[in-house]
């Protein structure tokens, strides 16, 4: 399982099918930048929603109401949107009313309405809109490669599961090899019926992200340090059992030889003496 998951991540770094194209989405930007700016290198496209897509939001100089927002990683946002590449940002959005309630344990409450890019004062966007969920299936079916990490809006509540459930449908659905990592992707894939119809499920956690974030971890370098040493062991083992075998073979040449010469000599020594009880 290991050696199938270090096989499949890593095929994503260094020759993917392209058009590669990375959604992701979740809570906090400040958990995924290093990722982020890691991906963005690397991929086609790079997708954003769920909570963090507000720093992003909020770095392109929309107001973002009182959505999550990481004030403190707006300027690294703001530098990844002018680097020039690819970043697709939700143009609508699914937002919740002053007051409103909503999550697991707490019964639902207020007003959801659909809006623009821009969230008015007061209001939380907990989706993006089902125009930005469209765009965004889009971009997945056109791809060659797909990378899904996090969810597009709090989708355990189901006013605001659209734009996961788009996601997760058309990375199901698209003819690209698709990879979903996170624990929160893979549980939106169950919710929905869909954790079969993906080409790898992550179970790697954090490690896995770590790994696409660094290229390497610590962990997997020493596992191949032992196994290349484990290799030479067992090529030098292999090398002296043949070289034994070889001085097997020499003795066993130079004995059958000697046997060899034992005969003649016999043979010999029989051809020279006169048989028993004759000779008068």
């Amino acid at each position: 399982m290991l050696a199938r998951e270090v096989e499949v991540l890593s095929s994503l770094l260094e020759d993917p099918a392209r058009p590669f194209v990375a959604v992701l989405g979740g809570s906090k930007v400040s958990d995924k930048l290093g990722l982020i700016e890691s991906l963005a290198e690397r991929v086609d496209s790079l997708v954003v929603g769920g909570g963090m897509c507000f720093s992003f939001l909020a770095a392109a100089g929309h107001r973002t109401g009182a959505s999550l927002l990481e004030a403190d990683r707006i300027e690294a946002c703001r530098r990844l949107l002018a680097s020039g590449k690819t970043v697709l940002l939700p143009a609508d959005l699914t937002v919740l009313s002053p007051g409103g309630s909503f999550g697991s344990g707490r019964p639902p409450s207020g007003e959801v309405r659909q809006v623009g890019v821009d969230v008015p004062d007061g209001w939380v966007g907990l989706d993006i809109g089902p125009g930005s969920a469209a765009r965004f299936a889009d971009v997945i079916e056109d791809a060659a490669t797909v990378f899904w990490n996090g969810p597009m809006g709090v989708f355990e509540d189901p006013r605001f599961s659209a734009g996961t459930r788009a996601v997760a449908e058309a990375v199901a659905s698209t003819r690209a090899f698709s990879v979903v990592g996170g624990g929160d992707s893979a549980a939106a894939l169950a919710a929905f019926g869909l954790a079969d119809r993906v080409d790898h499920l992550s179970t790697g956690g954090g490690a896995a992200l770590e790994l696409l974030e660094h290229g390497d971890l610590p962990g997997l370098a020493a596992l191949r340090d032992a196994a290349r040493r484990g290799a030479g062991a067992r090529d030098a083992d292999a090398a002296g059992r043949s070289d034994a075998a070889g001085r097997d073979a020499d003795a066993a040449g130079r004995d059958a030889d000697a046997a060899g010469r034992d005969a003649d000599a016999a043979a010999r020594d029989a051809d020279g003496n006169p048989p028993a009880g004759g000779g008068r």
